[in-house]
């Protein structure tokens, strides 16, 4: 007697790479419609994208992109070179950023330049070698070389968190001069006189403290004691920053580059049981999630990060699908001084 064999979907032996043909084959569609299940979903019905996810996850189908690309001449890869990721004042941009891309079929790579031109400079260099689609890049201030070298890649490029007057292409953000500026007549305001100011060397948050100095001395108030630690931004940079300001004096307030900075200076405070704000007042930027809970809360400049984040999105997806010439952007997100306790 002969026994009927179950007939089975053969797929790549052992050692092939899984096709998109073999996806094809057990999703029971044509090359074409995986091919575009996995590229343009919006162009297929959700019952068969549905189907074709199924085969893709019991071939263990590995979609070769590089191969995609060369063939529509899109990687649907979005790099986003960020200074650092110690704190969390880029969450709120990175995350809008990267759900913005998503929804899109867009996928993204991120890149740290640590503050320093030269690693941003070589970080491009290897993300162009990947072919990307767009780059973010947050801040203005870059190598000559890599301003070169991104307007030659004729490809959409964002500036985040900054504004200038030269941008490569696209940019989103406000102005740090602003915002020092802003700071000063609000605290001046407040009748704050003996100031310190407490950064780290971020080439943004330096200029937002140099444009304090230069308000404050408009209005004839005495030179700030400032100091100026290694980046990142810490607890215990604040801490540092705030000990060796005390051993020439005690400023009324201390102004802060960040919020990290800030809240590491109410740390040495308290350590040295001084009353914030009878003491020392404390102004902080950026407004993290925890600004508002420290104690006492902390007074500090609010930055819409998401908003950047969702108009960055919006803006590389618009000159991806764009068949005119490329809009023109230049968005100021602004930024609003928020008044809490420490202050």
């Amino acid at each position: 007697m002969v026994k009927k064999l179950e007939r089975k979907t053969a797929v790549s032996g052992p050692g092939e790479s899984v096709t998109l043909i073999d996806v094809a084959r057990v999703a029971g569609v044509a090359p074409m419609t995986v091919s575009r299940a996995l590229n343009r979903p919006e162009l297929v019905r959700s019952d068969t994208q549905r189907k074709v996810l199924e085969a893709v996850r019991k071939t263990g189908y590995v979609p070769n992109m590089l191969a995609g690309g060369l063939a529509s001449s899109k990687s649907r890869l979005v790099a986003i070179l960020l200074p650092t990721i110690a704190n969390s004042i880029f969450s709120d941009t990175v995350q809008a950023l990267m759900d913005g891309l998503t929804s899109s079929n867009y996928q993204t790579l991120l890149g740290l330049t640590a503050y320093s031109p030269e690693r941003e400079e070589a970080l491009v260099e290897a993300i162009l070698g990947r072919r990307p689609d767009g780059i973010v890049l947050a801040g203005t201030s870059h190598s000559k070389a890599t301003i070169e070298r991104l307007t030659k890649a004729r490809i959409p490029v964002v500036e985040i968190w900054d504004l200038t007057d030269k941008p490569i292409d696209m940019m989103i953000g406000f102005s740090h001069e602003a915002v020092g500026k802003q700071v000063a007549q609000h605290l001046l305001a407040k009748g704050y006189r003996r100031f310190g100011i407490v950064s780290v060397d971020d080439p943004r948050g330096l200029r937002r403290c140099e444009s304090l100095k230069r308000e404050l001395t408009k209005h004839r108030v005495a030179k700030p004691a400032f100091e100026v630690l290694p980046a990142p931004a810490t607890l215990q940079a604040g801490r540092e920053g705030l000990s060796r300001m005390l051993e020439s004096g005690a400023p009324e307030i201390v102004v802060c580059s960040s919020d990290t900075l800030a809240q590491g200076v109410l740390a040495e405070a308290a350590s040295r049981r001084m009353d914030v704000p009878r003491d020392l007042a404390v102004m902080g930027f950026g407004d993290l999630s925890t600004a508002a809970h420290v104690y006492p809360a902390l007074s500090t400049v609010r930055i819409d990060g998401a908003t950047i984040g969702m108009k960055a999105a919006e803006a590389l997806l618009q000159r991806f699908n764009a068949d005119a010439p490329p809009a023109d952007v230049r968005i100021d997100t602004g930024f609003t001084i928020i008044e809490r306790q420490s202050t």
